[in-house]
């Protein structure tokens, strides 16, 4: 072997080991990326034998706490329907009160193991800040609210009003592009927090204020004179609300969604609180470290969607929410889910 070959041998050599020591430091980082990603909410839950659940600062319907200091609410409800898929049991659950600019940074941080609050998915939520939104378990719209003495019955006739809104919302974008659209020359007043957006709507600091419509027709019913205030017709955004996880924990997602999906189901296969048992209705695993039975001990103590949004939202409550889209898609809504089998 001449130099020339014993040179090219030798530093042919030095690349494949070279190769084989980067490629075992490759693999070893993805599978410390992997094991560190997997971040086994579940187990965290199971070993502290409670869910913490972040919920709003307080929207009646969805979550609030009444008399008693008990929280209740559509999003409360399904915090405790995973509760009872986790434990068999619907109320081993911590509530985080959350404001629309903290709600995230809560859940990425790990201070909460779900959120379920009037979150919209974007792109730019479940790409752009690591989120992952399971579903989708309330279709809504945002709309505008304003003193029914004023006479407006469209959102066009506010040329020059003052409008209100909660900073870190989808609101604040939507608003301020509808105006721009329309050429309304209206001011938007931006506030950190629910509170200080009705205090400065009651004081008269704006003439109307901005929201999804759920959210408006929930603080209508607050007011003392709730029929002093209108919601005005026009929808002017597309507002998903569903709950969170923090990305890269694909179990903990799977049981988050498979509940959610696991609500509509059971709603659309006629499994209620009081026929369940009765059903013997079965599902999949969720996990090998959950109840077998998790199905049932969910629609058992909770209900099934429909039970859950007649409680909180439905007719029959203050807030008097119709179905409309969020009614099941053999109903002529857009609620679907897929099968459980």
């Amino acid at each position: 072997m001449t130099w020339r070959h014993w040179q090219a041998a030798r530093d042919a050599g030095i690349l494949r080991a070279g190769l084989a020591r980067g490629a075992a430091a490759l693999l070893a980082l993805v599978l410390a990326t992997s094991a560190g990603a997997r971040a086994d909410t579940l187990d965290t839950v199971l070993k502290r034998q409670r869910l913490v659940c972040g919920v709003s600062q307080g929207l009646p319907g969805f979550s609030a706490k009444d008399a008693a200091g008990t929280w209740r609410g559509f999003d409360v409800d399904f915090c405790r329907a995973l509760s009872a898929a986790i434990f068999g049991a619907p109320d081993r659950v911590d509530y985080v009160p959350l404001s629309a600019e903290e709600r995230f940074d809560a859940l990425k941080s790990a201070k909460i193991d779900v959120l379920s609050r009037n979150s919209t998915w974007t792109m730019s939520r479940d790409v752009g800040q690591r989120l992952e939104f399971v579903g989708v378990y309330y279709y809504d719209g945002q709309s505008f609210l304003a003193r029914a003495e004023r006479g407006w019955v469209s959102a066009m006739e506010m040329n020059g009003a003052k409008v209100c809104v909660q900073s870190g919302t989808t609101s604040e974008t939507n608003a301020a592009a509808y105006f721009a659209q329309n050429k309304l020359d209206n001011e938007i007043v931006k506030f950190a927090t629910l509170l200080e957006l009705l205090a400065a709507y009651a004081a008269g600091g704006c003439d109307a204020f901005t929201a999804d419509r759920s959210a408006l027709a929930t603080q209508r019913m607050g007011f003392d004179a709730p029929d002093a205030h209108a919601v005005l017709p026009e929808v002017i955004s597309k507002e998903p609300l569903g709950p969170v996880v923090r990305k890269g924990d694909a179990d903990w997602a799977d049981i988050v969604r498979w509940v959610l999906f696991a609500l509509i189901n059971a709603e659309e296969e006629g499994h209620t609180r009081a026929s369940i048992a009765k059903a013997k209705a079965a599902a999949p695993a969720l996990s090998e470290r959950l109840p077998r039975d998790w199905y049932e001990k969910v629609v058992s103590q909770v209900g099934n969607y429909g039970e859950i949004f007649e409680r909180n939202l439905g007719k029959e409550t203050p807030l008097g929410i119709d179905r409309g889209v969020n009614a099941l898609w053999t109903q002529g809504g857009l609620l679907y889910a897929p099968p459980l089998r």
